[in-house]
Parts: structure tokens; C-alpha cells; sequence
């Protein structure tokens, strides 16, 4: 598998498309004992935990990467994180993890699944609200775990209890705890250059202790050809930097519930309470609702012997008895310009740890990630080979109300409200289509994957649970993978979560989105879909209609000697006796139309795998090929 242009292609030639699958929603969080956020004891003894049996038991792994081959899915973007990893302390690597890990990817590999290895995190770690990170990076720099949530420095679900408020882990980004240790993670020698660890610096220890697990995890996966490549770090997020103003609230996602502003973030940690304010967030704007006290018992959130990184960096000041911010605009610029932090601070520590990964195989592929919504990495070609635009999007009116209409909508990248079913398929192609463009203008033309996408299955207060009527879910499906393939958009969908069920969904922070739940399959009709696997010569135009079971595909064969065009479909999708179409016509036939069994032209159905194949006639020719149920 190699890059060519901005196509995937195949030792045969073939344009590749790929379509899979992020397994699993639950491989955030330990498998012994259960790590599930809601359990409020699930914070405890953390290097004792293991993810042996994430995404699932081996016992079980045949039937479940069986099942998500026979959807057709021909690529995993396996879900594997840094405290599985190095959870008992650093340089102590879970070597029986590992093991397990290279036994799934071996049954990929026998399957003819293709696996992309995702360093997973969500705002930092389990301990600041997500996942990720072990516990010890945030103890290596004073921070007590046990005064995280008291002094307002994350939320956790374990805290907090039930029921979660809808979306609100993502407000974790501009608490004390993780906005700090992205910040010191990315930017530490530039913003905190006396904040050490070990004597080496905090920025310098971190990368270097997160680069080598997942070098380590790689050598022990090397002979794994599954394995096309890896990304750096999922969604990784800017902390503090860029903020203009630290009195006020910036880099966030959304505003919902209690934030405190960057100032008032680091004074809560310092021991002060403060008044904060409540947001919400609708179609029409944000407003402030009220207000909220953040660490009322006026603890410290640091151990003895540590204090706030910023405080000593001088950003602020209580030495009169009283916090005071002196420099508003501390994170705002970098060598005495404007700062950026994809160019300045995250496009370096990709190319380092590719650079690493690469001294294991120098094949593989690097999935580049910008921040959601946000600014993505420049990557040309004198930064390295085998660049994939490994972007995400999600609708985010129905991921945030959990509920959908197929009439209404609101941008995810401007918040523009969007009426009418045409429009809102317009808007989401659009977006999209953005950030191809963005890999197109700025990343020297680089295949693009859509790493995450996917619907909330609790819609409408889980009504389809007791219902059984998944059409609102259909639609919402549709509709993505339908501008997804209009753009022959490389897509995995977030996400296959074995263990999901109706009273607990993933396992994670409340969340729902496994196209599988009590052990059954939802909604299929809107994401188990035909599409071209494989393509000897250049897609043109793909189409889908899931209620008259309807495909259309057209492309311009290569030359004879390719490999034949494979299609996924099979009987789900049209039934035993469909009726099979092929027109063929010659490119120097100025539209004469030839019928399938001349010029050479030979198709097939393997009912069994559901692949249909055509091999390509002995002249190029524009194939078009209508499979109708």
C-alpha cells in the first residue's frame, strides 16, 4: 500500500477505498477491575489496572473482527492509550497488554483487516474528566489527585455522579488540569522553563516519556502487518496557548455549564474560591445564566513543595494577600510574534514522534490531526513521506442536543443555522469538503481520512431503546455517509464498543455512539453500505439509495493487466436476484456503447464475502456499473 498523487493504492495498482471502523469506545478506560466512568470507585489504585481484554476478550476477538469484516469493513482504527501502556509508573510498560494487543492485530492481519494505531486521548486523562494520560504525569508535576475535582480543576464523572450533563467532559479542556498539562506537554520550555521533572524539563520529560511507550508498543507489534501506520496523539488541544486574554474564556469547544476563565482556573488551584460563570449554549448564541463557586474549601490542588507553574512563570500573583493577574496575554506570543500553536508547538512533536515510529518501519503512514474544528499542521513534502489528513467532524447540533432533524441544522465550523433537507446535505458536503481542500492547499495534496464521525444512538431520551424505531437514526447515518461517499472521503466511524449497552452506552462519560449495542447491530441501514474496495483505474462517481436499494458506480478502468474492481454489496443490500447493469464504452468510442461480454469484460459475485468484481476490458473504458434490489 503506498500514496500516489492523493489516492491510496494497492501493490496491484487499484485505487483503495477505505472504510472501517474505531474499535472501541470502551478501550478509554481499564478492563480490570471495570474502569466504566460512572463507577465512582474507578479512579482508584491507578497502576494496578489493566486493558487486557480491550476492545475485547481474546476469547471473543474471531467473533467480533468476523462480524465487522462481514460489514465490509476493511480498516480498524484501533483505540489504544498511553496509561495502557505505561500505567504502573514511567519506564514500566504492561508487556502483557502488549502481548494481547499484537494477538488482535495478528487476527486483523489473517482477516485482511488494515489497522490504524490511534494514541488515544480526550482531555488528558481519566483523572482530568477523559482519558489518555497515566496518573503519575500529573503527580511528576505536584498535583494531588484526590483535590482534582474539589478545588475545580476537572469534573469527572466519578465525582460528579449521575446523571452526567449532556457534553459537558469537553468544558475539561479549559479547566486547571488539562489546559496545564497540554500546555506543558507542547510548550512547557517556551512558557514554563523552570517547571522540571526529574531534572529535565516538564515539556522535554513528557514527550519523551509518552514517544518511548508507543515506540516501545510498536516494536512489539512490528512483525503485525496489519499495522499501516500511526497517528501522533487523537485530538490533541492547545491548553493555554493562544488565549489573548486570561481574564476572559478562549479555546474552548463549547460553552456549557460552569468554565472558569484561565485566571480564575489558576487561582481555584492556588487555594482561592471563586465566582465563575454558568454558560449555555443554543442555536441563537451563548449567554451567561448564572453563577457558580469554584473551591469553596479553598484547598490547594498541589502536593507539598509544588506550586502553580504560572504563578512561578509570573503570569499571576497573590503576594498581597489577594490573586492578580499581571499578564493578561502571557500565552499569546511566541519569539515576539503571534503565536501559533499547530506550526509552532504540534507540527514539531509530530515530526518526532513519526520520526521515532519510523525507526520501527519507514513504511508507514502518518495520520496528522489539528485541533477539532480548529487549526490543523501544515505538512509539505520535505517533512516526510506518507501524509494522510486524518481530520474529524461531527454534526455537532445533533452530538450536543442528542436529537436530530433532517430539516435543521447548525454548522459545526461556523454555528450557522442550516434549513432544509437539501441544505443540510449541502452544508455537511461543504464542511467536509473544507478540510479535503485544507489537505489539498497546504498538506502538498494529501489523501484524507475522516478518523471520527458518528450519531448519539440515545437520541430523543433513548426513545429507539423501547421503540425499536431506529428511523431517525437512519436518516442522520445517511446523510453523512452520503456526503462522505459523494467525496470519496476515506471514513472510519466512531465507533464498535462490544460491552455498550442501553443503560450505560460506551462505557465513558455517558456517551452512545456504538453502532453496536446490547450485542446487536443498530440502525444498519444507514451505515452498512456498498462501496468500491478496490478500483482498477479512477472513481468517478459513487452513489447510494438505502430505500430502492439502489448503486450506482462509475469509473475509468486502467489498463488490462490490473487487478479487477471490487465492490462491496451483497444480498443485505439487494437481495438474492438483483438487477445488474454494465455499460461500457470505449474512450477513443466517442460514446459508442458496448455490452458487457465483448471486449473482454468479465464480472462476478462472491455472495459469500459480498464483493462484486468486474475486470477490466483490453481498451480503457468509462465503466459505469447499476446494481438495483
Amino acid at each position: 500500500m503506498f500514496i500516489k498523487e492523493n489516492r491510496i493504492i494497492d501493490e496491484q495498482g487499484r485505487v483503495l477505498f477505505l472504510r472501517g471502523c474505531n474499535v472501541a469506545g470502551s478501550s478509554k478506560v481499564p478492563f480490570t477491575p471495570h474502569g466504566e466512568t460512572w463507577r465512582k470507585d474507578s479512579l482508584q489504585n491507578p497502576e494496578s489496572v489493566s486493558f487486557v481484554g480491550r476492545p475485547f476478550p481474546l476469547d471473543t476477538a474471531d467473533e467480533h473482527l468476523d462480524q465487522l469484516a462481514s460489514w465490509g469493513f476493511n480498516l480498524i482504527r484501533f483505540v489504544i492509550t498511553w496509561e495502557a501502556i505505561e500505567h504502573a509508573g514511567p519506564g514500566i510498560y504492561d508487556e502483557a497488554y502488549l502481548a494481547y494487543v499484537r494477538k488482535i492485530l495478528k487476527k486483523c492481519e489473517d482477516r485482511g483487516i488494515w489497522v490504524y494505531m490511534d494514541p488515544h486521548q480526550d482531555v488528558w486523562s481519566r483523572w482530568t474528566g477523559g482519558d489518555g494520560a497515566p496518573a503519575w504525569t500529573l503527580e511528576k508535576i505536584g498535583i494531588g489527585l484526590d483535590r482534582i475535582y474539589k478545588t475545580g480543576a476537572a469534573l469527572t464523572h466519578q465525582e460528579m455522579g449521575d446523571p452526567l450533563p449532556k457534553m459537558m467532559w469537553p468544558t475539561n479542556y479549559n479547566r486547571y488540569a488539562a489546559a496545564t498539562m497540554f500546555t506543558l506537554f507542547f510548550a512547557g520550555n517556551a512558557f514554563a522553563p523552570a517547571c522540571t521533572i526529574d531534572g529535565q524539563s516538564a515539556q522535554d520529560w513528557l514527550q519523551e516519556r509518552y514517544i518511548a511507550a508507543f515506540r516501545h508498543c510498536y516494536r512489539r507489534l512490528k512483525d503485525c502487518k496489519a499495522i499501516i501506520g500511526w497517528g501522533a496523539m487523537n485530538e490533541p488541544h492547545q491548553g493555554f496557548i493562544g488565549y489573548r486574554d486570561l481574564s476572559g474564556l478562549e479555546n474552548n469547544s463549547i460553552a456549557l455549564g460552569p468554565i472558569p476563565s484561565a485566571f480564575q482556573a489558576m487561582a481555584a488551584a492556588s487555594g482561592y474560591s471563586v465566582e465563575i460563570p454558568v454558560y449555555k449554549t443554543g442555536i441563537f448564541g451563548t449567554r451567561i445564566t448564572g453563577m457558580h463557586t469554584l473551591n469553596n474549601e479553598g484547598l490547594s490542588l498541589f502536593q507539598e513543595g509544588f506550586t502553580c507553574p504560572w504563578k512561578t512563570a509570573g503570569v499571576w500573583s497573590d503576594e498581597r494577600g489577594a490573586p492578580v493577574l499581571l499578564k493578561k496575554d502571557y500565552f499569546s506570543s511566541y519569539q515576539g510574534r503571534k503565536v501559533n500553536f499547530t506550526e509552532d508547538f504540534l507540527k514539531p512533536f509530530i515530526k518526532k514522534f513519526q520520526e521515532r515510529m519510523r525507526e520501527v518501519n519507514p513504511e508507514a503512514f502518518v495520520f496528522i490531526e489539528g485541533i477539532p474544528n480548529g487549526d490543523h499542521p501544515a505538512w509539505h513534502k520535505e517533512d516526510g513521506p506518507g501524509a494522510i489528513h486524518a481530520f474529524h467532524w461531527y454534526d455537532g447540533a445533533t452530538l450536543f442536543s442528542k436529537t436530530f432533524n433532517p430539516y435543521l441544522s447548525v454548522r459545526a465550523d461556523n454555528r450557522k443555522i442550516v434549513i432544509g433537507k437539501k441544505a443540510v446535505l449541502k452544508s455537511f458536503i461543504d464542511q467536509l469538503s473544507d478540510d479535503m481542500e485544507w489537505a489539498k492547499e497546504h498538506m502538498n495534496n494529501a489523501p484524507c481520512l475522516l478518523g471520527e464521525f458518528g450519531l448519539p444512538f440515545d437520541l430523543f431520551n433513548k426513545r429507539a431503546y423501547k421503540t425499536g424505531n431506529y428511523t431517525r437514526h437512519i436518516q442522520a447515518l445517511d446523510m453523512y455517509y452520503t456526503a462522505i461517499e459523494r467525496l470519496f472521503l476515506h471514513a472510519t466511524i466512531w465507533n464498535y464498543t462490544p460491552d455498550n449497552t442501553h443503560a450505560r452506552g460506551d462505557g465513558w462519560n455517558d456517551e452512545d455512539l456504538s453502532i453496536l449495542g446490547e450485542e446487536k447491530p443498530r440502525a444498519m441501514q444507514g451505515w452498512m453500505r456498498p462501496f468500491p474496495r478496490a478500483t482498477a483505474g479512477i472513481p468517478e462517481l459513487f452513489s447510494w439509495d438505502y430505500r430502492r436499494k439502489s448503486c450506482v458506480f462509475v469509473y475509468t478502468s486502467s489498463s488490462h493487466e490490473a487487478g479487477s474492481t471490487e465492490l462491496f454489496i451483497n444480498e443485505f443490500h439487494v437481495g438474492p436476484n438483483p438487477n445488474i447493469e454494465i455499460t461500457v464504452k470505449p474512450l477513443e468510442s466517442q460514446g459508442r456503447e458496448v455490452q458487457p461480454g465483448k471486449d473482454t469484460l468479465q464480472y462476478g459475485w462472491d455472495r459469500a464475502k459480498g464483493i462484486f468484481y468486474l475486470v477490466n476490458p483490453e481498451k480503457p473504458s468509462r465503466i459505469m456499473l447499476r446494481i438495483q434490489g
